[in-house]
């Protein structure tokens, strides 16, 4: 496997690699500094303070025709954005007309897809020495930048994110080569929406994948399969504190929850694929573009 490699380093590194390999997950607190963290939120309160919010948000719904020309604009703007900054935006804050029914830096859900490609301070952090080394100790030989995106798990109305695996979206074969790295922001709480994990659900395959549909469809992607039922019990909340590094094995089964508290859950979160031997599924809505290949993360 992938990550059997871990195991070279010295021995709480191995113990760390035999969690990570038994769980699917791996919690790594103090990753990060308060600087580093602050640093992020300081750059993407500017990106959101010079933000365009997309036409699609601001149409007016009128007509059934109307109505699918905004899903077909939501789906575009989603499905190329692969290789852009883009918005994306919270239920519900947007009134009939597309004017803000909440402080615009109240309402974006996440930023993607590619920070870490377009932006000075997401690129510093994705492709920091401390992340280098972090990958190299976990094996990977020509690990590539496949996504980046900032979440911002706004107070009071934070979406929550159901059950899923991150290969759903992002398929490789052989799987197993897609891996998510999670930074904490801000503290991650019970309270404001923490993640929750099915330890060691990442070794049964993949039970539902999207993909996407014939270019010009409404909706531009389906899924094949669907998620089981799982039983809520097995899932164990792993609160962080700001600055943690979250490992994810791209088949381990996660979620969060809404959030209800005060206090917003920032994160910025990169999937790395491993690309040597791998094949990015041509099917995956997600694609690299002559403007953006996936980039190595090694430098």
């Amino acid at each position: 496997s992938l990550y059997r490699s871990i195991c070279r380093l010295g021995k709480p590194e191995s113990q760390s690699c035999l969690q990570f390999q038994q769980d699917g997950f791996l919690v790594l607190e103090g990753f990060l500094s308060a600087e580093e963290c602050a640093a992020m939120q300081q750059r993407i309160g500017e990106i959101v303070a010079e933000m365009d919010v997309p036409l699609h948000c601001r149409t007016e719904f009128s007509t059934q025709e109307e109505e699918q020309l905004q899903a077909q604009g939501s789906t575009d703007y989603f499905l190329s954005s692969g290789d852009k900054i883009r918005f994306f935006f919270e239920k519900g804050v947007f009134d009939e007309k597309g004017n803000f029914l909440v402080p615009p830096e109240k309402s974006v859900n996440k930023i993607g897809h590619a920070l870490h490609a377009h932006d000075p301070v997401f690129k510093s952090i994705t492709h920091s020495p401390k992340v280098q080394t972090l990958a190299r100790s976990l094996g990977l030989q020509m690990p590539v930048v496949v996504q980046s995106m900032y979440i911002f798990k706004q107070p009071h109305f934070g979406g929550e994110v159901s059950p899923h695996q991150d290969a759903s979206f992002l398929y490789t074969e052989p799987l197993g080569r897609v891996l998510g790295v999670w930074i904490a922001v801000e503290d991650a709480t019970l309270e404001n929406g923490c993640l929750w994990f099915i330890p060691g659900s990442h070794t049964s395959g993949v039970s539902r994948r999207m993909v996407r549909a014939p270019v010009g469809s409404v909706p531009g992607t389906s899924f094949l399969g669907s998620e089981p039922a799982r039983d809520n019990s097995l899932f164990v909340p792993t609160p962080v504190q700001r600055g943690a590094l979250v490992l994810i094995h791209g088949e381990v089964v996660h979620k969060s929850k809404q959030n209800l508290s005060d206090h917003s859950r920032q994160a910025y979160t990169f999937h790395l694929m491993e690309a040597s031997g791998t094949t990015w599924s041509p099917e995956n809505w997600l694609q690299p573009t002559a403007e953006l290949p996936f980039p190595p993360l090694y430098t």
